[in-house]
């Protein structure tokens, strides 16, 4: 049972994370904050290279180890993931985290058929024969809803559809039945009724195995189907942490507003599409204070300090200075 006072499955503690290139070390994200309660549904949303997927990615120690470091703690179960060893961590991935990764054609392998990619996670975690190994990856790809899995278990990724394809990496990820499963962009690249059916089924999986779900995308309306709170990012750091409703109904960060009101809606013929002006600032050029404060309508020269990670309630956050005396609209504005 889950209490106030229990310690959260997943506890990300001042991630940050560093790459190193040719002009020197870039800072690609800053004081990543946030926790994940078990069978909790998180859902990070933001721009393109915000730092969705690499928080993601370090989580698990994915990132190429030569050409970037990583700061912070994350904490789960009462482990440091990032103070593991190598060989220790891929106790953990796969097992007991796993990741959908965000193209399943070159995430899957194209010289095994899909069968055998499933096998390999049983028999490397579970320690299972290779016949036992195979009665379960026909029963993993059946229970994400492939039609024929005994006849799909020896094709290959290049025989199946997109669809098909994206259930074979859910069936990979979640054959061990992980405790946190990381899905980044999962409906990315499929028609809207294939995506439907990914959304229900991770989220039907999620219900039924008490599996928490962080969610990565840049679909919002998937945010609020699927999640039950929504983490902001901008610029490489989290701007808001809310229940989904909350931040759907009343953000408090004017980033969170801006992308809310750049949803589509029915409106008079010939109405603009709101839209944040300007552009997401270099990684290697960041500005002083609020990463936010260039494209920002409500600016004051207090933004120019750095901005912590303010509580807003029990429930949310927001890394803004004005947030108490902002009143801005959101996507039912």
């Amino acid at each position: 049972m889950v209490t106030a006072d229990s310690p959260p499955l997943l506890d990300v503690r001042g991630l940050g994370i560093f790459f190193r290139t040719a002009a020197g070390e870039v800072q690609a994200t800053r004081d990543v904050s946030f926790r994940l309660e078990a069978g909790e549904r998180l859902g990070i949303v933001g721009e393109s290279g915000c730092g969705k997927t690499v928080t993601g990615l370090s989580i698990l120690g994915l990132l190429p180890r030569a050409q970037s470091r990583v700061v912070g703690a994350v904490h789960f179960e009462g482990r440091d993931l990032l103070s593991l060893s190598p060989r220790a961590l891929r106790g953990v991935r796969g097992r007991e985290i796993s990741m959908i990764f965000q193209e399943p054609m070159s995430a899957l392998d194209p010289v095994f058929t899909v069968g055998e990619q499933i096998a390999e996670t049983l028999r490397v975690h579970r320690r299972m024969g290779r016949k036992e190994a195979r009665e379960r990856a026909v029963e993993a790809l059946a229970q994400v809803g492939i039609p024929l899995p005994s006849r799909r278990v020896d094709e290959y990724p290049h025989q199946l559809s997109g669809g098909m394809r994206q259930r074979a990496m859910i069936a990979i990820a979640l054959s061990c039945e992980p405790r946190i499963l990381i899905a980044d962009e999962p409906t990315t690249a499929l028609d809207v009724t294939i995506q439907a059916q990914i959304i229900d089924l991770l989220v039907d999986l999620s219900a039924r195995t008490g599996t928490a779900l962080i969610f990565i995308t840049h679909d919002l309306g998937v945010i609020a189907e699927t999640c039950t709170r929504m983490l902001t990012m901008y610029a490489g750091e989290v701007v808001e942490d809310a229940p989904v409703d909350s931040a759907l109904e009343r953000p408090r960060h004017p980033y969170t507003s801006g992308l809310l009101r750049s949803i589509p809606r029915l409106s008079a013929r010939k109405s603009l599409l709101p839209s944040i002006p300007g552009r997401v600032p270099s990684p290697a050029d960041m500005p002083a204070g609020c990463r936010f404060r260039p494209r920002c309508a409500h600016g004051v020269a207090a933004c120019a300090a750095t901005q912590a990670l303010l509580d807003v309630s029990d429930a949310r956050r927001a890394r803004c200075i004005r947030q108490a005396e902002l009143d801005l609209p959101g996507a039912i504005a």
